[in-house]
């Protein structure tokens, strides 16, 4: 093999991606976008929940049970309606995202140091978010109930009363649960793909369609020096879009980068390499430009958004979905990323998963090059 011959395919590769506006918006416009689109507009972060109340009993007891949601940071008190009609039509109509009723005897049952039913009323169109407002509501009641109990106590005499257990709860890796802190490493997979997969997937039928294949064949350059001058353009600009990701997500996003950066660029570009060879494969294997563009958005694509664990959680998924995921680089790669950006740990923890990306590696480049021979005979 001689680098003069191969540093002049990948020169011509770099030139007709510097010449085409497609292959550029795709290297410089899309990982810049995607980072701003999952940075600031995706987020699971429920905050300032729209909220409205019908309170039946009009008391101070019942208003400073109201005062507690009202305070908190999680719900925005917008309306005090008259009747259920009304609360039902701010639901419907998506004004507010929960409803507190409050019965007409609240506060004389307070007073009886008895059971109180409350009603919250939750928009369930999204389970996720209900959940989680659910959650926040009950957590103001179960605090309110405590503070009643503790009083009542108090009143029966039993002084520096003291609760058995005190919960000091403490995130680590994420501790403001920014759901940035979640979503941007894990797009640094998504940017590899779309780079590896659906760009190198043109290389080839490109060749083909444009009839500049049989002048290729017909030059001294041999099959080997052909593949790795049509891989290296790609593989450099998976780096540079890497680089970008990784500076957008530190000084943009302030997305804490707690491990090496060298450990990072490292199994990144193995990565890089297992989505270069899919992405040829696909180009060898497709007759068309657009059946190569629909192949690397079905197999290189969706896999890294919907099955590495970059929007769901992989342990949520039924067991025989989980199975296929082994399958999958992106996987091991979005679990590399989130460890490295997030916890900081080094090689010693993620050998495991660049022991597999390598065996992918290796044998996708294999697989590649027989297809790869095979398409140029």
């Amino acid at each position: 093999m001689r680098i003069s011959r191969t540093w002049a395919i990948a020169r011509k590769e770099f030139i007709h991606i510097y010449r085409d506006s497609r292959s550029l918006a795709l290297v410089i416009l899309m990982p810049a976008l995607l980072m701003i689109l999952f940075g600031y507009a995706v987020t699971l972060d429920v905050k300032k929940v729209s909220m409205a109340v019908l309170d039946h009993d009009r008391t101070q007891t019942s208003l400073d049970f109201i005062q507690r949601f009202s305070a908190s940071p999680y719900f925005h008190l917008r309306f005090f309606v008259r009747d259920e009609k009304e609360m039902e039509r701010l639901i419907d109509q998506g004004e507010v995202k929960i409803g507190l009723v409050l019965p007409w005897d609240f506060s004389k049952t307070i007073k009886a140091e008895k059971l109180v039913p409350i009603q919250a009323l939750i928009d369930g169109t999204d389970s996720n978010t209900a959940n989680i407002i659910l959650g926040y509501a009950q957590a103001i009641a179960r605090q309110y109930t405590q503070e009643k109990t503790i009083l009542k106590v108090t009143r029966m005499g039993m002084q520096n009363l003291s609760l058995p257990l005190e919960g000091r709860p403490r995130v680590w890796f994420n501790e403001d649960l920014e759901s940035k802190n979640y979503f941007v490493p894990g797009l640094v997979a998504v940017i590899m793909s779309i780079v590896g997969v659906l760009l190198t997937g043109q290389v080839i039928v490109r060749e083909w369609e444009q009839g500049t294949m049989e002048l290729l064949i017909s030059t001294p350059v041999r099959k080997g020096e052909l593949m790795m001058g049509k891989l290296f353009p790609y593989f450099f600009l998976g780096l540079l879009d890497l680089s970008l990701a990784v500076l957008m997500g530190k000084w943009v996003f302030q997305v804490p980068l707690r491990g090496s950066v060298v450990l990072l660029f490292l199994l990144s570009s193995i990565y890089i390499l297992v989505a270069l060879s899919l992405g040829l494969i696909i180009s060898t294997v497709s007759k068309t430009q657009l059946l190569a563009n629909q192949m690397a958005m079905i197999l290189g694509f969706l896999p890294t958004f919907l099955l590495s664990g970059f929007t769901f959680v992989i342990s949520n998924m039924p067991l025989w979905l989980q199975v296929i995921t082994y399958g999958v680089a992106p996987r091991y790669y979005v679990t590399i990323l989130k460890e490295i950006f997030l916890k900081g740990v080094g090689f010693s923890f993620l050998w495991r998963e660049t022991l597999v990306l390598i065996v992918m590696a290796m044998t996708g480049l294999w697989v590649a090059t027989k297809s790869f021979k095979k398409e140029l005979r």
